[in-house]
């Protein structure tokens, strides 16, 4: 199997993942959060803020499907490489307010270095192409 194909695959699985995790935020705040790895959830009517966290999921998500379908492959190793900064700071939020370590790191922390390294990976694969220069068109004599 090529690297563009093992790249695809594992990109499409986080598209996948992302957008199943957001929609899960949007459409039952209330029995998602306590995967979050927070300790408690808001007090009084917190879901707005839940919501909130799914829209941006779904958002990362819709972002990276559409460059893989475009084939913008080089932009989508790019975003990937600054998306897992979102799932970094998941990560630190969670062990800044006392939450689960094991959800911090398993789930959050997992998360962002998969999608580093999946962005690398796609850097890796579109290395060549973006550093062969352009070749000049040829001059009528």
């Amino acid at each position: 199997m090529s690297l563009k194909k093992i790249n695809t695959a594992l990109t499409a699985a986080f598209i996948l993942f992302i957008l199943w995790f957001g929609t899960d935020f949007i459409v039952s705040p209330e029995t998602t959060a306590p995967g979050f790895g927070l300790p408690s959830r808001p007090s009084g009517d917190g879901d707005g803020f839940l919501i909130i966290k799914g829209i941006r999921d779904v958002v990362l998500a819709l972002v990276l499907g559409i460059l893989l379908v475009t084939g913008h492959r080089r932009a989508l190793g790019w975003v990937l490489l600054v998306e897992a900064l979102a799932a970094y700071g998941d990560m630190a939020t969670v062990l800044a307010h006392h939450g689960s370590v094991a959800t911090a790191l398993g789930v959050h922390c997992l998360t962002a270095t998969l999608m580093v390294g999946n962005g690398l990976l796609i850097m890796r694969e579109t290395r060549k192409a973006a550093a062969a220069p352009a070749t000049p068109a040829p001059q009528p004599a």
